[in-house]
């Protein structure tokens, strides 16, 4: 067996992260190929429902807003919570999972999701709101935080690419149509409704978990938990997102930079433990993972608040209803979903990053076409080049994902399915908080009419032009990350 990662000098560092830990670590039997169906498939259910949540629940902010006479920065709060509560999360229960079992802490964050989605549809005031939102974020970090994780488990190299193909395509799906399809459930159903539909599919998803999916990922049994590490881990997070929350406020950079020195103290402390809830090493000696994991940074940065701004866009400036514009941007979604399982499957065959670098770089074309985008410009561009964006993130996602699980060590799975929602979760805040900022910035603090849609024009030219420098960047990232080899190869 090669190892997982090599760069021009030695192994990654897993070799020597394994061998401080047998005994205490265990490897799972193989699966057979029907429960890999199942496995597979409570993966989907759970990884659709959880960003379909988180996004689709921003279209019905100005409906809750009327009904419970929220203003604006409360409203942002009922988004907000769910973010922070989910990055806070994340890593801590993605090392809780490798301790405790992986499927045991699904199964507890699917109930844990579910019970939160139905209080949401009972729920009185806004303080209860935002407190069963920040509860809804707890469930689902502890759904992502082990839901790649169960996947990587129970697919061996040479299948992996093309599961995580597919369960990757659910999450994106479910993030990228929760706004359209929130809006129709919205409109015709109520904003509750947004929740309630997580409630029977939690419960077919635990259903599937206790009914079909036997055994458990227990590979780090008997570690003790990092509970100091923990707090201070999402200390420096939570200072880190609210103050990209608040971008362009002074106090938005000074709590930034309050974030990053607690970052540096997490990781000076993580340093100096036996048992840290995130090995500093997967960073510093895996050139592979950490690479991997900037790389999906700087593509969430560069892509999230792009359907934020052609969405005000399409509304504004091009006059199309909400619906109107939903239709025109799930052009996105749907060619990256189709896309998506067809390069996991590839990533298992050709060397992962070249795919994922290309990727980037389509990525990069499509923004770069956005650049150019006026009040005039005709909705085929648009769509072109949404298609164009698409293709790209589809080629990206599922390789880059397939590499970052297959560079660490089976016991580290967790870990790696955390750090991966967490850079997905802070992509998606620096990118809202570029956007917010250079439309604060270039537009100002007013209505969009007419008589400011240059300046909104404009705001979008800087905007798709620094995201386009973030991508170009990618690539290079993407690219100097180092070689992988699958397990079997």
């Amino acid at each position: 067996m090669m190892e997982k990662a090599s760069n021009s000098g030695p192994p990654a560092g897993n070799a020597s992260l394994t061998s401080e830990v047998s005994g205490i670590c265990r490897t799972p039997d193989v699966l057979p190929n029907s429960e890999k169906r199942i496995v597979l498939f409570i993966a989907v259910l759970a990884g659709f429902i959880t960003p379909f949540d988180g996004s689709a629940v921003n279209i019905a902010l100005p409906t809750l807003g009327a009904e419970f006479h929220m203003d604006a920065i409360a409203l942002s709060w009922v988004a907000t919570a769910y973010l922070l509560s989910s990055a806070v999360f994340l890593v801590p229960f993605g090392k809780i999972a490798d301790i405790y079992g992986r499927k045991k802490i699904f199964l507890y964050g699917i109930a844990v999701f579910s019970l939160a989605s139905l209080a949401m549809t009972m729920v009185a005031s806004t303080e209860i709101l935002i407190a069963i939102r920040i509860i809804q974020g707890l469930g689902s970090a502890m759904i992502f935080g082990t839901g790649a994780a169960i996947v990587t488990s129970a697919f061996p190299p040479g299948e992996r690419g093309m599961a995580l193909g597919i369960y990757i395509t659910a999450v994106y799906i479910g993030l990228s149509s929760g706004p359209f399809i929130g809006g129709i459930m919205t409109q015709h159903l109520g904003w509750r409704s947004i929740f309630f539909v997580n409630v029977p599919i939690g419960i077919i998803t635990i259903l599937l978990i206790k009914w079909k999916l036997k055994g458990e990922w227990t590979e780090c049994k008997g570690e003790k938990f990092d509970l100091t590490g923990s707090v201070i881990y999402g200390s420096a997070i939570v200072t880190v997102m609210y103050g990209f929350s608040i971008l362009p406020d002074m106090e938005g950079a000074f709590l930034i930079a309050t974030g990053i020195v607690g970052v540096i103290i997490f990781v000076l402390y993580e340093m100096r433990i036996p048992y840290p809830v995130l090995d500093i090493r997967l960073l510093t000696k895996n050139r592979v993972f950490a690479l991997s994991n900037l790389s999906a940074l700087i593509s969430y940065s560069a892509t999230f608040a792009v359907t934020f701004l052609l969405s005000l866009d399409l509304q504004y400036t091009k006059g199309f209803t909400p619906q109107q514009a939903g239709f025109i941007l799930i052009a996105q979604p749907a060619v990256q979903a189709i896309i998506s399982p067809i390069a996991g499957r590839l990533s298992d065959r050709v060397e992962p990053r070249f795919i994922a670098s290309l990727g980037m770089a389509i990525i990069s074309t499509g923004l770069f076409l956005l650049i150019f985008i006026t009040e005039t410009t005709p909705i085929w561009y648009m769509v072109l080049a949404l298609l164009i964006l698409g293709t790209g993130f589809g080629l990206f996602s599922s390789p880059n994902t397939n590499v970052i699980m297959s560079s660490v060590d089976k016991k580290y799975y967790g870990v790696a399915s955390g750090m991966s929602g967490t850079m997905r979760l802070l992509g998606q805040m620096l990118s809202m908080g570029i956007a917010m900022m250079i439309l604060a910035i270039v537009t100002g603090p007013v209505v969009i009419t007419p008589e400011y849609y240059p300046q909104f024009a404009t705001s979008l030219h800087y905007a798709f032009t620094l995201f386009t420098i973030f991508c170009v960047v990618g690539v290079f990232a993407s690219l100097v990350r180092g070689k992988t080899f699958p397990d079997t190869h």
